[in-house]
């Protein structure tokens, strides 16, 4: 028990320099920019519920160390959490847009840096994927929010759309079950932080910021779509399979 709560204890101390580091890079934002209350209180909001998260995550997984791949997306989760106080501060005044593409290249740059990380290391675990995963989802809803000021509020779909999901499997338990891999799935994943970043950084004409945003949305679509599909025609077939087996009794006096 000693042992454990030691372990435990090391956890939570990465989680605490996790927010610290967040902190701190509020801080260096605020002085480079003069960040206004709306980005302090979001990117500070944005840190505690990080830590609150994560540590509860930790102490239930009973994991014995942080590791490494999970120190990366710690990391990256730290840069999210200065994309979203930028984002939060642009309702207030102009956004710095080359601080805030910056910072949101090198967070999706790094994106599949924890993965390798993990497989090389053999550190992989379910937290770890899930800490990734989560990451990726709010990364991809603040850039839509941002972007959305410029397109309007339609590309509020792209962020929204995996959160939609995760509400729809609470009504209908047959969209949790797992996915096969699926290389398309990871690649349209990639695209809507690219093309939200490519949208958002303004170095194009409103017309092809418009097609890239749309390009991200369609993809999406298509890729829920495609997965929800599979989760249904999976479910059908499940559902089958449980009618037409055999009664345990039947099967006993048919070994007789």
């Amino acid at each position: 028990m000693a042992l454990n709560n030691t372990y435990d204890a090391r956890l939570q101390q990465e989680t605490a320099v996790g927010a610290g580091v967040q902190i701190l890079l509020l801080a260096l934002l605020g002085t480079a920019i003069g960040m206004g209350p709306a980005g302090w209180l979001t990117g500070l909001a944005f840190a505690f519920a990080t830590w609150a998260v994560l540590s509860r995550a930790l102490h239930r997984s009973r994991l014995r160390s942080f590791g490494p791949a999970n120190r990366v997306t710690l990391g990256r989760a730290t840069l999210v959490g200065g994309v979203t106080a930028l984002v939060a501060d642009s309702f207030e005044s102009a956004p710095p847009v080359t601080l805030l593409v910056a910072l949101t290249a090198v967070a999706l740059l790094l994106d599949g840096v924890d993965g390798k990380v993990a497989r090389r290391t053999g550190t992989s675990s379910a937290l770890g994927a899930r800490f990734d995963m989560e990451v990726d989802a709010f990364l991809i809803l603040v850039l839509s929010v941002y972007v959305s000021m410029q397109l309007g509020p339609w590309v509020l779909l792209i962020g929204g759309m995996r959160y939609a999901f995760v509400a729809a499997a609470r009504v209908a338990p047959w969209l949790k079950a797992p996915l096969p891999p699926s290389f398309a799935r990871k690649t349209v994943a990639a695209l809507q932080g690219i093309c939200l970043l490519l949208a958002g950084a303004e170095l194009l004409p409103h017309a092809a910021n418009l097609a890239v945003a749309l390009l991200a949305l369609g993809s999406l679509v298509w890729s829920f779509g495609r997965d929800v599909l599979w989760l249904w025609r999976n479910s059908r077939t499940t559902a089958e399979e449980t009618v037409t087996a055999p009664e345990p009794m039947v099967l006993e006096l048919a070994a007789r």
